[in-house]
């Protein structure tokens, strides 16, 4: 099972938070995989105008063919269940 520690980067350094990992090897050293959570890149940043464009096909075609009536579709999956133990 992996052991999940928080840590920031600052240049070559890693200031761990919190508790720090303690499996090293004989070198003194531990194996890391940095997963970045607070910063997205410009390849991953969401595409306003695309998606934009996206939705305008959609509407251009007539929407969506699975779903023939979108009011009645958008009643339906907006029912309120029975809440339990009422």
């Amino acid at each position: 099972m992996l052991e999940k520690y928080r840590a920031t980067i600052s240049g070559d350094k890693i200031e761990w938070e919190g508790e720090e990992p303690t499996a090293l090897n004989a070198n003194g050293r531990i194996t890391v995989d940095i997963t970045v959570v607070d910063s997205i890149t410009s390849a991953h940043k969401p595409d306003s105008k695309r998606a934009v464009e996206a939705l305008r096909k959609i509407a251009a075609l007539g929407g969506i063919k699975s779903i023939p009536d979108p009011v009645k579709w958008q009643r339906e999956i907006r029912k309120d269940r029975p809440l339990p133990g009422r």
